[in-house]
Protein backbone atom coordinates (compact mmCIF):
# COMPACT_ATOMS: atom_id res chain seq x y z
CA UNK A 1 0.00 0.00 0.00
CA UNK A 2 1.18 3.55 -0.79
CA UNK A 3 2.52 5.36 2.33
CA UNK A 4 -0.13 7.52 3.96
CA UNK A 5 0.11 10.68 5.99
CA UNK A 6 -0.58 10.29 9.69
CA UNK A 7 -2.23 12.68 12.11
CA UNK A 8 0.49 11.97 14.72
CA UNK A 9 3.12 13.35 12.31
CA UNK A 10 1.12 16.45 11.37
CA UNK A 11 1.67 20.08 12.27
CA UNK A 12 -1.77 20.33 13.88
CA UNK A 13 -0.93 17.43 16.20
CA UNK A 14 2.33 19.16 17.10
CA UNK A 15 0.33 22.25 18.05
CA UNK A 16 -1.96 20.10 20.18
CA UNK A 17 1.05 18.60 21.97
CA UNK A 18 2.44 22.09 22.61
CA UNK A 19 -0.92 23.18 24.01
CA UNK A 20 -0.59 20.30 26.48
CA UNK A 21 2.79 21.58 27.63
CA UNK A 22 5.03 19.21 25.69
CA UNK A 23 8.37 20.18 24.20
CA UNK A 24 7.88 19.47 20.49
CA UNK A 25 10.71 19.11 17.99
CA UNK A 26 10.11 19.45 14.25
CA UNK A 27 12.89 18.64 11.81
CA UNK A 28 13.01 17.81 8.11
CA UNK A 29 15.42 17.27 5.27
CA UNK A 30 15.37 15.97 1.71
CA UNK A 31 13.08 12.93 1.76
CA UNK A 32 12.53 12.85 5.54
CA UNK A 33 10.79 14.62 8.39
CA UNK A 34 9.64 14.01 11.92
CA UNK A 35 7.71 15.47 14.79
CA UNK A 36 8.86 14.28 18.21
CA UNK A 37 8.12 15.12 21.83
CA UNK A 38 10.28 14.95 24.92
CA UNK A 39 8.72 12.35 27.22
CA UNK A 40 9.48 10.60 30.48
CA UNK A 41 9.90 11.37 34.14
CA UNK A 42 11.77 9.96 37.12
CA UNK A 43 12.95 6.87 35.25
CA UNK A 44 14.50 9.01 32.50
CA UNK A 45 13.69 11.21 29.53
CA UNK A 46 13.36 10.06 25.95
CA UNK A 47 12.47 11.52 22.54
CA UNK A 48 9.36 9.95 21.02
CA UNK A 49 8.32 10.17 17.36
CA UNK A 50 4.91 8.44 17.06
CA UNK A 51 4.58 6.61 13.74
CA UNK A 52 7.80 8.32 12.76
CA UNK A 53 10.19 9.28 11.45
CA UNK A 54 8.67 9.77 8.00
CA UNK A 55 11.19 8.73 5.33
CA UNK A 56 11.24 7.71 1.67
CA UNK A 57 13.85 4.95 1.90
CA UNK A 58 16.69 3.55 4.00
CA UNK A 59 19.06 6.43 3.27
CA UNK A 60 16.60 9.14 4.25
CA UNK A 61 15.56 7.11 7.30
CA UNK A 62 19.20 7.05 8.44
CA UNK A 63 19.37 10.83 8.02
CA UNK A 64 16.24 11.27 10.11
CA UNK A 65 17.54 8.89 12.78
CA UNK A 66 20.84 10.77 12.98
CA UNK A 67 18.91 13.99 13.52
CA UNK A 68 16.71 12.38 16.19
CA UNK A 69 19.76 11.10 18.07
CA UNK A 70 21.36 14.54 17.98
CA UNK A 71 18.18 16.15 19.31
CA UNK A 72 17.92 13.50 22.02
CA UNK A 73 21.44 14.31 23.22
CA UNK A 74 20.70 18.03 23.15
CA UNK A 75 17.60 17.48 25.32
CA UNK A 76 19.38 15.10 27.71
CA UNK A 77 17.34 12.09 26.65
CA UNK A 78 18.47 8.51 27.23
CA UNK A 79 17.07 7.16 23.97
CA UNK A 80 14.95 7.78 20.88
CA UNK A 81 11.62 5.95 20.52
CA UNK A 82 10.48 5.43 16.91
CA UNK A 83 7.68 3.70 14.98
CA UNK A 84 8.47 3.74 11.23
CA UNK A 85 5.58 2.68 8.99
CA UNK A 86 6.79 3.02 5.38
CA UNK A 87 7.86 -0.43 4.05
CA UNK A 88 10.06 1.31 1.45
CA UNK A 89 12.46 2.06 4.32
CA UNK A 90 13.46 -1.59 4.83
CA UNK A 91 12.48 -2.77 1.36
CA UNK A 92 12.84 -6.52 0.80
CA UNK A 93 14.67 -6.93 4.10
CA UNK A 94 13.06 -8.01 7.36
CA UNK A 95 12.00 -4.86 9.19
CA UNK A 96 13.21 -6.11 12.56
CA UNK A 97 16.63 -7.03 11.17
CA UNK A 98 16.87 -3.65 9.44
CA UNK A 99 16.11 -1.77 12.66
CA UNK A 100 18.41 -3.97 14.74
CA UNK A 101 21.25 -3.14 12.35
CA UNK A 102 20.66 0.51 13.32
CA UNK A 103 21.21 -0.38 17.03
CA UNK A 104 17.46 -0.28 17.67
CA UNK A 105 15.86 -2.66 20.17
CA UNK A 106 12.21 -3.61 20.45
CA UNK A 107 10.70 -1.33 23.06
CA UNK A 108 9.45 -2.84 26.34
CA UNK A 109 6.37 -0.69 25.82
CA UNK A 110 4.52 -0.92 22.52
CA UNK A 111 2.74 2.42 22.11
CA UNK A 112 0.84 2.91 18.83
CA UNK A 113 -0.88 -0.14 17.29
CA UNK A 114 1.38 -2.28 15.11
CA UNK A 115 -1.63 -3.77 13.28
CA UNK A 116 -4.41 -1.77 11.68
CA UNK A 117 -7.11 -1.88 9.00
CA UNK A 118 -6.84 0.54 6.08
CA UNK A 119 -9.65 1.35 3.64
CA UNK A 120 -8.65 2.66 0.21
CA UNK A 121 -11.10 5.37 -0.91
CA UNK A 122 -10.13 5.38 -4.60
CA UNK A 123 -13.24 3.46 -5.66
CA UNK A 124 -16.80 4.75 -6.00
CA UNK A 125 -19.18 4.89 -3.02
CA UNK A 126 -20.84 1.70 -4.24
CA UNK A 127 -17.49 -0.05 -4.57
CA UNK A 128 -16.48 0.99 -1.05
CA UNK A 129 -19.81 -0.24 0.33
CA UNK A 130 -19.51 -3.48 -1.65
CA UNK A 131 -16.29 -4.21 0.26
CA UNK A 132 -18.23 -4.21 3.54
CA UNK A 133 -20.34 -6.94 5.12
CA UNK A 134 -23.89 -6.98 3.76
CA UNK A 135 -25.30 -6.09 7.18
CA UNK A 136 -23.25 -2.89 7.21
CA UNK A 137 -24.48 -1.93 3.74
CA UNK A 138 -28.09 -2.59 4.72
CA UNK A 139 -27.84 -0.52 7.91
CA UNK A 140 -26.18 2.33 6.01
CA UNK A 141 -29.02 2.44 3.50
CA UNK A 142 -31.96 1.74 5.82
CA UNK A 143 -31.13 3.02 9.32
CA UNK A 144 -33.23 6.14 8.64
CA UNK A 145 -36.31 3.90 8.55
CA UNK A 146 -35.76 3.25 12.26
CA UNK A 147 -35.74 6.97 13.03
CA UNK A 148 -31.94 7.24 13.23
CA UNK A 149 -30.04 10.09 11.60
CA UNK A 150 -26.31 10.78 11.45
CA UNK A 151 -25.07 14.29 12.24
CA UNK A 152 -21.58 15.79 12.09
CA UNK A 153 -20.33 18.31 14.63
CA UNK A 154 -17.19 20.41 14.83
CA UNK A 155 -18.20 21.96 18.16
CA UNK A 156 -15.88 20.77 20.96
CA UNK A 157 -18.71 21.05 23.49
CA UNK A 158 -20.54 18.22 21.75
CA UNK A 159 -17.85 15.81 22.91
CA UNK A 160 -19.85 15.53 26.14
CA UNK A 161 -22.09 13.16 24.15
CA UNK A 162 -19.15 10.85 23.46
CA UNK A 163 -17.90 11.13 27.05
CA UNK A 164 -21.20 9.80 28.41
CA UNK A 165 -21.03 6.75 26.13
CA UNK A 166 -17.35 6.17 26.95
CA UNK A 167 -18.16 6.26 30.67
CA UNK A 168 -20.96 3.75 30.20
CA UNK A 169 -18.78 1.42 28.12
CA UNK A 170 -15.81 1.67 30.48
CA UNK A 171 -17.98 0.89 33.49
CA UNK A 172 -19.61 -2.04 31.75
CA UNK A 173 -16.43 -3.57 30.29
CA UNK A 174 -13.95 -2.54 32.97
CA UNK A 175 -11.30 -0.69 30.98
CA UNK A 176 -9.50 2.63 31.41
CA UNK A 177 -10.40 5.22 28.82
CA UNK A 178 -8.77 8.45 27.67
CA UNK A 179 -9.48 11.35 30.01
CA UNK A 180 -12.17 13.88 29.08
CA UNK A 181 -9.86 16.90 29.34
CA UNK A 182 -7.31 15.31 27.00
CA UNK A 183 -9.96 14.63 24.34
CA UNK A 184 -11.50 18.06 24.86
CA UNK A 185 -8.14 19.71 24.25
CA UNK A 186 -7.71 17.65 21.07
CA UNK A 187 -11.09 18.97 19.95
CA UNK A 188 -10.26 22.58 20.84
CA UNK A 189 -7.12 22.48 18.68
CA UNK A 190 -8.10 20.18 15.81
CA UNK A 191 -11.77 21.01 15.21
CA UNK A 192 -11.30 24.72 14.31
CA UNK A 193 -8.56 23.65 11.88
CA UNK A 194 -10.86 21.18 10.11
CA UNK A 195 -8.77 18.24 11.35
CA UNK A 196 -11.35 16.55 13.60
CA UNK A 197 -15.07 15.80 13.54
CA UNK A 198 -17.61 14.16 15.82
CA UNK A 199 -20.16 11.88 14.15
CA UNK A 200 -23.35 11.43 16.17
CA UNK A 201 -26.22 9.00 15.63
CA UNK A 202 -29.53 10.35 16.94
CA UNK A 203 -32.82 8.52 17.45
CA UNK A 204 -36.01 10.53 16.95
CA UNK A 205 -39.09 9.29 18.82
CA UNK A 206 -42.78 9.70 17.96
CA UNK A 207 -42.83 13.09 19.70
CA UNK A 208 -40.02 14.44 17.54
CA UNK A 209 -37.50 14.30 20.39
CA UNK A 210 -33.96 13.38 19.31
CA UNK A 211 -31.63 11.40 21.57
CA UNK A 212 -27.96 10.67 20.83
CA UNK A 213 -27.32 6.92 20.81
CA UNK A 214 -23.78 6.59 19.37
CA UNK A 215 -20.79 8.80 18.55
CA UNK A 216 -17.36 8.59 16.92
CA UNK A 217 -14.47 11.07 17.01
CA UNK A 218 -12.27 11.10 13.88
CA UNK A 219 -9.03 12.91 13.00
CA UNK A 220 -7.95 14.02 9.50
CA UNK A 221 -4.39 14.40 8.19
CA UNK A 222 -3.44 15.38 4.63
CA UNK A 223 -4.86 12.25 2.99
CA UNK A 224 -6.11 9.99 5.80
CA UNK A 225 -9.04 9.93 8.23
CA UNK A 226 -8.29 8.10 11.48
CA UNK A 227 -10.97 6.41 13.60
CA UNK A 228 -9.91 7.61 17.05
CA UNK A 229 -12.63 7.11 19.71
CA UNK A 230 -16.18 5.75 19.63
CA UNK A 231 -18.90 4.37 21.88
CA UNK A 232 -22.65 3.75 21.83
CA UNK A 233 -25.62 3.53 24.15
CA UNK A 234 -26.09 0.04 25.58
CA UNK A 235 -29.84 0.69 25.92
CA UNK A 236 -30.15 1.12 22.15
CA UNK A 237 -27.61 -1.56 21.16
CA UNK A 238 -30.15 -3.48 19.05
CA UNK A 239 -30.18 -0.61 16.54
CA UNK A 240 -26.42 -1.07 15.88
CA UNK A 241 -26.15 2.68 15.30
CA UNK A 242 -22.35 2.53 15.53
CA UNK A 243 -22.24 0.86 12.13
CA UNK A 244 -23.87 3.65 10.07
CA UNK A 245 -21.79 6.16 12.02
CA UNK A 246 -18.69 4.46 10.59
CA UNK A 247 -20.06 4.02 7.07
CA UNK A 248 -20.95 7.70 6.98
CA UNK A 249 -17.57 8.97 8.12
CA UNK A 250 -15.87 6.66 5.61
CA UNK A 251 -17.87 7.99 2.65
CA UNK A 252 -17.61 11.57 3.94
CA UNK A 253 -13.81 11.17 4.02
CA UNK A 254 -13.91 10.34 0.32
CA UNK A 255 -16.11 13.38 -0.37
CA UNK A 256 -13.59 15.53 1.50
CA UNK A 257 -10.91 14.36 -0.93
CA UNK A 258 -9.06 12.05 1.46
CA UNK A 259 -7.51 8.86 0.10
CA UNK A 260 -7.65 6.48 3.05
CA UNK A 261 -9.46 5.67 6.28
CA UNK A 262 -7.35 4.16 9.04
CA UNK A 263 -9.57 2.20 11.45
CA UNK A 264 -6.63 2.35 13.89
CA UNK A 265 -5.72 -0.75 15.78
CA UNK A 266 -6.68 -4.40 15.31
CA UNK A 267 -5.51 -7.69 16.77
CA UNK A 268 -2.81 -9.69 14.94
CA UNK A 269 -4.14 -12.30 12.50
CA UNK A 270 -2.73 -15.23 14.51
CA UNK A 271 -4.20 -14.18 17.87
CA UNK A 272 -7.96 -14.99 17.90
CA UNK A 273 -8.08 -14.62 21.70
CA UNK A 274 -6.44 -11.18 21.70
CA UNK A 275 -8.15 -8.58 23.90
CA UNK A 276 -8.95 -6.59 20.75
CA UNK A 277 -10.56 -9.56 18.95
CA UNK A 278 -14.09 -8.20 19.40
CA UNK A 279 -13.64 -4.80 17.86
CA UNK A 280 -11.21 -6.25 15.29
CA UNK A 281 -14.11 -8.25 13.87
CA UNK A 282 -16.19 -5.07 13.91
CA UNK A 283 -13.54 -3.02 12.09
CA UNK A 284 -12.83 -5.68 9.47
CA UNK A 285 -16.54 -5.81 8.63
CA UNK A 286 -16.03 -2.47 6.82
CA UNK A 287 -13.57 -4.00 4.36
CA UNK A 288 -10.12 -2.72 3.57
CA UNK A 289 -6.70 -4.26 4.03
CA UNK A 290 -4.94 -5.42 7.19
CA UNK A 291 -1.56 -3.73 7.55
CA UNK A 292 1.30 -4.60 9.91
CA UNK A 293 4.01 -2.18 11.07
CA UNK A 294 7.27 -3.10 12.83
CA UNK A 295 6.03 -1.70 16.15
CA UNK A 296 7.73 0.54 18.72
CA UNK A 297 11.56 0.52 18.80
CA UNK A 298 14.10 2.28 20.97
CA UNK A 299 17.50 3.56 19.86
CA UNK A 300 19.73 4.14 22.93
CA UNK A 301 21.72 7.35 23.14
CA UNK A 302 23.71 5.93 26.07
CA UNK A 303 23.71 2.16 26.56
CA UNK A 304 24.14 2.40 30.32
CA UNK A 305 21.34 4.95 30.70
CA UNK A 306 18.97 2.90 28.53
CA UNK A 307 19.73 -0.27 30.48
CA UNK A 308 18.93 1.51 33.73
CA UNK A 309 15.69 2.86 32.22
CA UNK A 310 14.48 -0.57 31.05
CA UNK A 311 15.26 -2.15 34.41
CA UNK A 312 13.34 0.61 36.20
CA UNK A 313 10.44 0.28 33.75
CA UNK A 314 10.21 -3.49 34.22
CA UNK A 315 10.32 -3.06 38.01
CA UNK A 316 7.36 -0.67 38.07
CA UNK A 317 4.60 -3.38 38.06
CA UNK A 318 6.33 -5.17 40.95
CA UNK A 319 6.57 -1.89 42.88
CA UNK A 320 2.88 -1.14 42.24
CA UNK A 321 1.93 -4.64 43.43
CA UNK A 322 4.02 -4.21 46.59
CA UNK A 323 2.43 -0.83 47.32
CA UNK A 324 -1.08 -2.23 46.76
CA UNK A 325 -0.38 -5.14 49.12
CA UNK A 326 1.04 -2.78 51.74
CA UNK A 327 -2.04 -0.56 51.51
CA UNK A 328 -4.29 -3.61 51.82
CA UNK A 329 -2.47 -4.72 54.97
CA UNK A 330 -2.78 -1.25 56.48
CA UNK A 331 -6.49 -1.16 55.64
CA UNK A 332 -6.94 -4.62 57.15
CA UNK A 333 -5.16 -3.54 60.34
CA UNK A 334 -7.30 -0.40 60.62
CA UNK A 335 -10.50 -2.38 60.25
CA UNK A 336 -9.70 -4.70 63.18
Amino acid sequence: MVPMSNILQSEIWARFQESNGHTVIRRSGEGWSYIATVEGGKTGRYLYSPYGPVAEDAQTFDAALTSLQAEAKAHQCLFVRIEPTNPAIWGERDAAAFLTSRQAVLSPRQVQPAHTQIIDLSGSDDEILKGMKSNNRNLHRNIHKKGVTIEVSTNPEDLSILFAFLDETADRNGFNRQQDEYLMQVARVLMPAGAASLYIAKLTDENGESTPIAAAFVYDSDDTRTYAHAAASFEHRRLSAGIPVVTNFILDAKRKGLKYVDLFGIAPEDQPDHEWAGFTKFKKSFGGESVEYPGTWDVPVTSLGYRAYTLAYKARPAVRDAVSKAKAKVQSFRSR
